[in-house]
């Protein structure tokens, strides 16, 4: 509303709209920093989450587990899958990584999107001839059907055939 005296608006007014920008403004820089800081964070760890969640306790690094899953690049291709070929029994210790880390945050039954940043997967020398191009980061399906706890120690003391350790 113009002031009569000198045909402008009153300062308080525009002191009113300066805070309401400043405010505006302090928003904008939040919500720009909080999508950068995800954007960062997502180059250098494991993402897991939760499609369905699990039963009992999570992975443990020498527990050993049966899981269905299919990988792919960041592009969609993917990789590989126990898909027709059943699924896959595994120690957890002895995974890439990145799959060890995500597995961790795993239990019996869940089903889970897994992304691993490249060095926590193949880095820049994955296995040569193999379908994962150097520092690719990995998407991952999986669901966990069963796990086994001390699986590591179990397979080290089966030893060779029948239980037997091996003759030195």
């Amino acid at each position: 509303m113009p002031n009569a005296e000198t045909g402008s608006r009153p300062a308080h007014s525009r002191r009113g709209m300066k805070l309401w920008l400043g405010f505006l403004l302090v928003i904008a820089a939040g919500l720009l920093l909080a999508w950068w800081g995800t954007q960062s964070v997502r180059g250098r760890v494991v993402q897991v989450d939760t499609v369905q969640a699990g039963t009992g306790p999570t992975v443990q690094p020498t527990d050993g587990v049966v899981i269905e899953y299919e990988g792919r690049l960041e592009n969609g291709t993917v990789f590989d899958s126990s898909a027709g070929r059943g699924p896959a029994m595994l120690l957890a210790s002895q995974t890439i990584p990145g799959f060890a880390q995500a597995l961790s945050r795993m239990s019996k039954g869940g089903r889970y999107k897994v992304w691993i940043p490249s060095r926590l997967a193949y880095g820049a020398t994955p296995p040569q001839g193999g379908p994962v191009p150097p520092n690719a980061n990995l998407e991952f399906d999986v669901r966990v059907l069963e796990v086994v706890p001390n699986a590591a120690a179990l397979m080290q003391g089966a030893g060779a055939a029948g239980g037997q350790q091996p003759q030195q």
